[in-house]
C-alpha cells in the first residue's frame, strides 16, 4: 500500500497520486481503528494540512439535534468543545440542506455566524463545509476555515476531496454511535437486572407455620408493587401490600423505600393506622411531585383468628367465607404520600375459618379476552375457582389463570401483578 507523504500536503499542488494515498491512509484508520476519536482528530489535521487550510474542525449534533458541538479542533485557538445552535450559520445550513457549502466571501454571506470570530479573536474569510449524514440520519459537518494561497481560496478540487472524506467518516461516525448506543443498553440492562435482584431481595422470606402467602410479577424489569410481611414476638404477622402510582425507576426506588419503612417502623409500631401515618409522613417528606403510594397495612391474629386492617386509598381488599361467599371490604382514606398528617382508619376482620385476599390493579385491570376486561368479578370467579387449591400454590394458579389470555396473545403483562393471601390458621 502507498504511503502518505505530509511534506507534500503542506504544498499548494497535490497530484492524484497524493489524494489517492490521503484517501488510503483515511479510509484505514477509520476502518481498522477501535479509537474513534483519536482517528477522527487525526484526520482533522491530515485534512488541515492538505487543504492548506488555516483551521479545520469537526462539529457533531448534540442535544437531541438542537445544538452543535466541536468535538475535534485543527486550529488556533482551540474551540472544541465551543457550542451553537444546529442552525446557526453557514454549517447550519449545510446540515439544513444536505449540500456542500463553499463560501469565497463570509462577509457577504448573511448567514455566517459571526459571534466565533468574537469570541476567539479570529477572522474568517473563507469557508469549506461539508455536512456529514448516513442515509437520512445527520450527524454533524466538518468545517474548513480561510485557504493558504494567494487568493485564499478553496478549489472545486478541495471540495470533491472533502466531500469523499465526509462519506468515510461519516460511515465510521455512525457506526461508533451505533456500538455507544448497544454498550450503554447493555450497561442499562445489566443494571437492571441487577435492581431487580434487590427488588426480589427485598420480597419476604417464608415464615414458620406459613398462614400468608405473596406472588409479585413486574411487567417491566423494575416493579412498582409490592408486599411484605414478617412475624412479630408474639406470633402475629404484620404485612403490607402497596402499588406505586407509575412505572420505571422513579416508582422502583419509591417501593424500595416505603417497603423498607414497613419493616423498619413496623418492629416498633404495631398498630396499622399508626404505622401508615408515620410512613405517610416520612414519604410526603421526600416524594417526586406526581407520585404517590396506595398500600394496605394488617396484622394477622392466628390465635383470634383475626385480621385488623388500614387501607391507604388501595384497591378491596377481597374477603371469602366459609360457605365461598366474597365480599369487599371498601374504605376511603387518601393514598400515601398525599397530604401530610393524615389519619387512617383501623377495622377488623374475623376470617371465619376461611382467607382474605389482597391485590394490586394489575389484576383487575387485565382483560379475559379482547375487550373483556376482567374487572373485580373476574377476579373473584378466579378465586372460586381454584378455593380448592392448596394455599401455598394457590396464588400461582389464579395469577397464571387470569393472564393466560394476555401472555398468549401479546407476550407481555400490561402491569405488575402482586397478589396476598391471608389464609385460616385451620385450612392453610
Amino acid at each position: 500500500m502507498n504511503t502518505l507523504n505530509i511534506e507534500n500536503l503542506v504544498s499548494n499542488e497535490h497530484s492524484p497520486l497524493d489524494q489517492f494515498n490521503l484517501l488510503t491512509t483515511l479510509f484505514h484508520d477509520f476502518s481498522s481503528s477501535l479509537d474513534i476519536e483519536t482517528t477522527l482528530s487525526n484526520a482533522t489535521s491530515l485534512i488541515k494540512q492538505y487543504l492548506d487550510a488555516e483551521s479545520a474542525s469537526l462539529f457533531l449534533l448534540d442535544n437531541n439535534d438542537t445544538e452543535l458541538v466541536c468535538r475535534v479542533s485543527a486550529s488556533e485557538p482551540d474551540i472544541s468543545g465551543l457550542r451553537m445552535g444546529a442552525n446557526k450559520g453557514i454549517i447550519g445550513r449545510a446540515l439544513r440542506e444536505n449540500s456542500i457549502q463553499m463560501i469565497r466571501d463570509v462577509s457577504m454571506d448573511k448567514d455566517f455566524y459571526s459571534s466565533v470570530d468574537e469570541e476567539t479573536g479570529s477572522t474568517t474569510r473563507s469557508i469549506l463545509c461539508v455536512p456529514l449524514s448516513v442515509q437520512n440520519h445527520k450527524l454533524g459537518a466538518f468545517e474548513a476555515i480561510n485557504k493558504n494561497s494567494e487568493d485564499g481560496l478553496f478549489s472545486k478540487q478541495d471540495c470533491d476531496l472533502l466531500a469523499i472524506l465526509g462519506n468515510i467518516a461519516s460511515m465510521a461516525i455512525y457506526n461508533a454511535q451505533l456500538v455507544e448506543e448497544l454498550l450503554e443498553q447493555d450497561r442499562t440492562h445489566r443494571e437492571l437486572e441487577l435492581a431487580r435482584e434487590i427488588q426480589t431481595a427485598l420480597l419476604p422470606k417464608e415464615i414458620d407455620q406459613q398462614k400468608i402467602f405473596g406472588i409479585n410479577l413486574s411487567a417491566r424489569k423494575l416493579s412498582g408493587d409490592f408486599y411484605n410481611y414478617f412475624q412479630l414476638p408474639d406470633g402475629r404477622i404484620f404485612f403490607t401490600l402497596g402499588d406505586v402510582a407509575g412505572k420505571g425507576a422513579n416508582a422502583a426506588l419509591l417501593m424500595a423505600k416505603t417497603t423498607s419503612l414497613f419493616r423498619c417502623l413496623g418492629k416498633t409500631i404495631t398498630s396499622p393506622a399508626d404505622l401508615l401515618f408515620q410512613i405517610n409522613n416520612e414519604i410526603y417528606e421526600n416524594i417526586t411531585r406526581g407520585l404517590f403510594v396506595t398500600m394496605v397495612i394488617g396484622i394477622y391474629d392466628p390465635k383470634k383468628n383475626l385480621v385488623t386492617l388500614a387501607n391507604a386509598g388501595h384497591q378491596p381488599p377481597l374477603y371469602v367465607d366459609k360457605d365461598l361467599s366474597i365480599s369487599s371490604l371498601k374504605t376511603a382514606s387518601p393514598p400515601v404520600g398525599i397530604l401530610p398528617d393524615t389519619t387512617y382508619e383501623e377495622y377488623d376482620v374475623p376470617l371465619s375459618k376461611w382467607a382474605m385476599y389482597i391485590f394490586t390493579d394489575g389484576l383487575t385491570e387485565g382483560w379475559e379476552k379482547l375487550q373483556f376486561p376482567l374487572g373485580e368479578d373476574g377476579v373473584t370467579r378466579a378465586i372460586t375457582k381454584f378455593s380448592s387449591v392448596p394455599a401455598a400454590s394457590r396464588l400461582d394458579e389464579i395469577v397464571t389463570n387470569i393472564t393466560a389470555w394476555k401472555r398468549e396473545v401479546s407476550g407481555y403483562l400490561f402491569d405488575d401483578i402482586t397478589m396476598l393471601l391471608i389464609q385460616d390458621a385451620e385450612n392453610s
